[in-house]
């Protein structure tokens, strides 16, 4: 766990949410985000897998650890189970703090959390608010944080997830996707979110080119594109074997496609 008094010059954490509905490759771009920062030498980052379907560890490359929605369901029932996990003389917070802690995966420039399935019955009011003072504790070490994020928001309307600076909206190339990308947006005004920007990537374009009726389709939902995104064919070969995706060569049309769009946020 990082634990640096700095931030790179920013005084501050720059927090990036990604967004989108299921099936436009939200994580793929997610995890060469991270990686694109990580080769620029912005970390220390802190990742956080906050998607119900969590797998923005194989895009990485690393193992998955104990997810904090896990721990926060065993916390809740510990008090319920004679058989409860939380040692005699050691009180509730004490064992959350020491769980929560062991549920960072640390590798050299970045830290990664698994945040797991929304809550099941019952009240949970404790054991979020843990959650929630368990985030801001560790964000504040980073220079960046990185929220793989599910199409609800529901970690940031909640509040679990700390303020967001800019969320990313990941469509794919078809009307149906901006239009979804469009009611994401509107949510995030309707939730008065307070969130600093936000604009639209949209991924697997054929060729990397938009034609002019998906230009318009964006433009009528009152999107900002930030950059599009090639159908890359190394991602499906890549995806097909098992590898990591972060392995793809530096000259792969979706990286160098990729880095443009995040020189041109100037992050």
């Amino acid at each position: 766990m990082y634990n640096n008094s700095g931030t790179g010059g920013k005084g501050a954490t720059y927090s990036i949410a990604m967004a989108g509905k299921g099936g436009t490759g939200k994580t793929t771009v997610c995890g060469l985000f991270l990686d694109y920062l990580i080769r620029a030498g912005k970390g220390p980052i802190l990742a956080v897998d906050a998607d119900a379907n969590s797998n923005l560890n194989e895009i990485l490359g690393v193992e998955k650890q104990v997810s904090l929605g896990d721990i926060r369901e065993e916390i809740a029932r510990a008090e319920l189970d004679e058989n409860s996990p939380i040692p005699p003389g050691m009180s509730k917070q004490e064992y959350a703090d020491f769980r929560f802690g062991s549920a960072l995966v640390e590798e050299d420039s970045y830290d990664m959390l698994v945040m797991g399935r929304s809550q099941g019955k019952g009240c949970y009011c404790y054991v979020n608010d843990v959650l929630r003072e368990q985030l801001r504790k560790y964000y504040q070490n980073y220079n960046y944080l990185v929220v793989d994020n599910e199409a609800g928001l529901e970690h940031i309307s909640r509040g679990v997830l700390p303020p967001v600076d800019l969320i990313l909206l990941v469509s794919d190339c078809s009307r149906r996707g901006i239009q979804a990308a469009g009611r994401i947006a509107g949510m995030i005004d309707e939730l008065d979110l307070k969130v600093k920007k936000v604009c639209l990537i949209v991924n697997r374009a054929p060729g990397g080119k938009l034609d002019e009726g998906i230009q318009e389709e964006i433009r009528s939902q009152n999107l900002t594109l930030a950059g599009v995104l090639p159908q890359d064919e190394l991602v499906y070969q890549y995806d097909a074997d098992g590898k990591p995706l972060i392995k793809l060569p530096e000259d792969a049309p979706v990286k160098q496609a990729l880095g443009e769009i995040i020189r041109k946020l100037e992050l």
